[in-house]
């Protein structure tokens, strides 16, 4: 499989359109919810600092003598006009290519307005994700995130991603590490680089830490989305702790992360390993709806959620002969792998049942 890097890009550069504001928007939607539209030079978007133009322009009208009883009522359809000017103005900006790609095809644009709300009925809704410890995740500058992996399809890392793109106050992007078939596949492939995840290579993890970024990465990989449901929460081994090498190169602290409700949403009860052979995957789940319900069976199960981000563990101050002891490499390996594990003991017993 062809792993070549698509050539660096900058759509609005290269149109002549560049972003002012470099941001999204400060202001809040009537739902209480981040602005997700591109910042001007006022730190607002378009909507937001004409309605501030025209507030201003009400309070001048009103100290020249206007009642403030004659104010207009909330117009109930508020809301979808919101929403309605929100998504023309991402058509906009597709259409005149004022977005910035970079040089890994991350796509903070579509993220935002696309990706990302596809996701979110799923984040508070379906899985009900209560989030712990984002404290622990640097407000800047660059961090590993290394979490356990499990479910049959990646949702943890999804819902990891979102939990501090929505929830974290930098509104940080965390971008992923993934294997090699994510990348072979048609629309994943796009939709991949697009929201930012990158190949699992120490090459492109380097570059990323050392421009600063969050980087995430599951080195349970195949082995923990495709384990037996009679060993959920059962972490698998960690590789040969590449993530580690990583993490001393570039002094990048580590950042465990455990996630609780993954492992409900496919139980995982069979495994039909000769058509995956077939099939060139990993793996075939069978569990108790699929595929005995068809297309209804690839619906996730309800689970409950917690993710919490574990204090981050320094890796500054190990210096260079580090890498050159395999004892150490592993040391810190497991005690990443450890901490893991504990807090997802911790949290099982907190959280209940699986589905209360």
């Amino acid at each position: 499989m062809s792993t070549e890097r698509p050539a660096p890009t900058d759509r609005a550069a290269a149109d002549g359109h560049q972003q002012d504001g470099g941001g999204r928007c400060r202001a809040r939607t009537v739902r209480g919810e981040r602005c997700r539209n591109p910042a001007g030079p006022s730190g607002l978007c378009a909507r937001h600092q004409r309605r501030l133009d025209e507030a201003a322009a009400g309070a001048a009208t009103d100290a020249a003598g206007v009642p403030h009883g004659a104010e207009t009522p909330a117009d109930p359809f508020e809301p979808f006009l919101d929403w309605a000017e929100e998504a023309l103005g991402f058509l906009r900006r597709r259409l005149t290519g004022e977005y910035r790609v970079d040089e890994f095809g991350h796509d903070p644009d579509l993220v935002e307005h696309v990706l990302a709300p596809m996701l979110r009925p799923l984040y508070r809704h379906w899985w009900r994700v209560e989030t712990r410890g984002l404290e622990h995740v640097p407000d800047k500058g660059a961090a590993l995130v290394v979490g356990n992996h499990a479910g049959t399809l990646p949702f943890d890392a999804m819902m990891v991603a979102l939990a501090i793109l929505d929830e974290h106050p930098a509104r940080r992007t965390l971008r992923m590490l993934a294997a090699d078939m994510a990348f072979s596949l048609p629309v994943v492939a796009h939709l991949a680089r697009k929201s930012g995840n990158t190949l699992a290579c120490p090459e492109d993890a380097e570059r990323l830490l050392r421009a600063g970024e969050l980087v995430g990465v599951w080195p349970e990989g195949y082995k923990g989305l495709g384990k037996p449901f009679s060993e959920r929460y059962r972490l698998q081994r960690f590789g040969r702790g590449g993530f580690v090498e990583v993490a001393l190169r570039t002094g990048a602290p580590i950042i465990p992360v455990a996630v609780v409700g993954s492992e409900e949403i496919y139980p995982m009860i069979g495994n039909l390993r000769r058509l995956a052979r077939l099939l060139g995957v990993p793996y075939v789940p069978v569990t108790p709806t699929f595929p005995l319900l068809g297309p209804l069976g690839m619906v996730p199960l309800p689970s409950r959620w917690v993710i919490e981000f574990c204090p981050p563990i320094p890796t500054d101050g190990y210096g260079p002969d580090a890498l050159l002891d395999p004892m150490a490499v592993f040391d810190l390996t497991d005690q990443v792998r450890d901490t893991i594990q504990q807090t997802i003991y911790r949290n099982l017993a907190d959280r209940g049942g699986a589905f209360g």
